[in-house]
């Protein structure tokens, strides 16, 4: 009876000692946590990837994880909305302003595409805004 007791206390100090998944993933928290100030938000959501694939019993990491991964793809999109408009604002202007036939039609299909763009970029963040309004 006494060495089941000794065998036990040494079992369960050995389980006790073991990190956790979040304690694993803690150092790659710390990185995407500096990524995300850093505005390095490619790279922020490349690591949140590694994340997931290495750690994925890490609830709390996870977690925390995904509203950075919002944030950063929100910021993103917010980014690549203002290249786009402006871009679609210019080509406007050049259709406006095109001669020829040939000229407004290559025109017609950059603002076109442009506009396809513009419109999906808004529902992602329309998206995003809806998620995080969710929790």
């Amino acid at each position: 009876m006494k060495k089941l007791f000794i065998i036990m206390a040494v079992v369960l100090g050995l389980v006790s000692c073991q990190q956790t998944e979040d304690e694993k993933a803690a150092p790659l928290m710390q990185r995407i946590d500096s990524l995300y100030r850093a505005g390095n938000y490619s790279a922020t959501l490349n690591a949140i990837t590694q994340l997931r694939a290495n750690h994925p019993k890490a609830v709390e990491s996870r977690e925390k994880a995904l509203k950075i991964w919002q944030e950063a793809s929100l910021k993103m999109a917010q980014a690549d909305i203002g290249r786009t408009d402006s871009a679609l604002q210019a080509t406007i202007w050049q259709y406006n302003a095109a001669q020829t036939f040939g000229e407004k039609n290559r025109l017609r299909v950059k603002r076109d595409s442009l506009q396809v763009r513009y419109d999906a970029l808004c529902g992602t963040v329309r998206i995003i805004h809806h998620r995080q309004a969710e929790k």
